[in-house]
């Protein structure tokens, strides 16, 4: 028997739940060892003008896309045209390859906010700890499942009384923990030539390829093109501002990125002197290098778990919003209840991620493309499916179903204050920026440009 359609009870439950998926590790990790890569507040300059153009076309096209349809991805784009039914299709494969993946790092994370929580602090600092845990068999798996069924079991109560109620305690907990620890970073020794570099923009240090990284970056940390924001639109009331809404939405992500940024880049220049190399050293940042910097902190081990606290609740927001996409396509294609469908996507991602997690160990010499399980998982899902699905969603919008289809949508609550600018970005500026995005990380993938 189908269930009922669910919906979110109020505004802020929507924003903070879309909010909640799009912080995630990216904004944590990956945005400050790329602001750090690309000329600090150089970086930062470039990525809020893209977040008010480019992000904000793609979210509220897809939000507007689940709620005029009520449908997930699986069916929104064919209930609007026959012909597209393909998109759907692709636009479901992106969750479903990036969750258990994700899982795996999520289940790392777990691993050391437990470490951190005992206050063993100071055993992460040894130059192997982390590569000896990842490359065992057993013990990596166990974090993650644990981890997956956190993500269940919040799942499994429904999107009001799990996904938003879970999303109202965890993004004001996010918010508080990372001020709290920005403002203790902002007091170390050293400290100030980090936030100086962070937010000072040295445009001699433009360059195309930190553009890309940019625009990458707010793709994916956006969760943009990965039927999210679609299925979570279908949750979403006619009477909402969508405008507003997405505007917030941004607010909150960027929010979180700028201020995870605030707290890894003047600890590692109060660490390191600045030392460029520790700063843009990748996933190695926050299991490697993160744990040396804390413990060379009074109250290092505190400062350590209230980070991973924030790390592991970010992990959670976003692994929470890839599930209950995943479960709302099972529902909509076999009709089967909440429950019953967590707990086979419970199962299935835990078998679907030990690839992922193997990969590291006993697996490490099977290279698909010549990269790790989790590197090709993370390759096909971000650099070629979602960018592709984006460019596809922009083709679609702008001139198949047209983009009055979207306006309307929008102004079904309240006056679309940018359409003509909304007009423009989905037909002509996404589509080419999409393109870039695309050719570049396929390029740098197969070692033809380094990003």
């Amino acid at each position: 028997m189908k269930e009922k359609k669910n919906n979110f009870s109020s505004r802020i439950g929507f924003v903070l739940a879309a909010a909640g998926s799009a912080v995630g590790l990216g904004n944590i990790w990956r945005f400050p060892y790329l602001a750090a890569k690309y000329g600090g507040g150089t970086f930062l300059f470039l990525y809020l003008i893209l977040a008010v153009t480019f992000g904000f076309s793609l979210m509220l096209t897809e939000i507007c896309i689940g709620r005029k349809t009520k449908k997930s991805a699986l069916y929104a784009f064919s209930s609007l045209h026959k012909k597209f039914s393909f998109l759907g299709i692709l636009a479901c494969l992106v969750p479903i390859i990036i969750f258990p993946y994700y899982c795996v790092i999520g289940g790392w994370v777990t691993k050391y906010f437990t470490v951190y929580l005992t206050g063993q602090g100071q055993a992460a600092t040894d130059a192997g700890f982390f590569t000896d845990f990842i490359s065992k068999p057993a013990e990596p798996i166990f974090w993650l499942a644990l981890f997956i069924a956190a993500t269940a079991v919040i799942v499994m109560m429904g999107v009001q009384k799990g996904v938003e109620k879970a999303s109202k305690i965890l993004m004001p907990v996010l918010v508080f923990l990372s001020i709290g620890i920005a403002v203790y970073v902002l007091t170390l020794p050293g400290a100030l030539d980090g936030i100086i570099y962070y937010v000072r923009p040295d445009f001699s240090r433009f360059s195309f390829n930190g553009l890309l990284a940019a625009m990458g970056q707010l793709f994916y940390s956006m969760s943009l093109a990965m039927g999210i924001m679609i299925t979570y639109g279908s949750y979403v009331p006619d009477s909402e501002n969508v405008e507003s809404s997405v505007r917030n939405i941004e607010l909150f992500d960027t929010g979180i990125a700028f201020l995870a940024g605030l707290i890894i880049i003047p600890s590692v220049f109060a660490f390191s002197g600045g030392d460029e190399s520790v700063l843009s050293s990748g996933p190695s940042l926050m299991f490697i290098t993160l744990p040396n910097v804390f413990a060379s902190m009074k109250f290092g081990n505190v400062i350590g778990l209230v980070f991973f606290v924030l790390v592991l609740f970010a992990a959670l927001t976003s692994s929470i919003s890839l599930m209950e996409t995943i479960v709302s396509i099972i529902q909509d294609k076999f009709h089967l209840k909440r429950r019953t469908t967590c707990l086979i996507v419970l199962l299935l991602s835990v078998i679907i991620a030990l690839p992922s997690s193997l990969g590291f160990g006993i697996w490490s010499g099977i290279t698909p493309l010549g990269m790790s399980f989790l590197d090709f998982f993370d390759f096909v899902s971000n650099s070629v499916l979602m960018p592709f699905v984006a460019l596809f969603t922009c083709i679609f919008v702008g001139f198949i179903v047209k983009p009055t289809s979207i306006i309307e949508e929008v102004e079904k609550s309240s006056p679309f204050k940018s359409q003509k600018l909304y007009t423009i970005l989905i037909k002509y500026v996404a589509p080419v920026l999409i393109v870039l995005i695309l050719l570049s990380s396929v390029a740098n993938a197969f070692g033809i440009i380094t990003l």
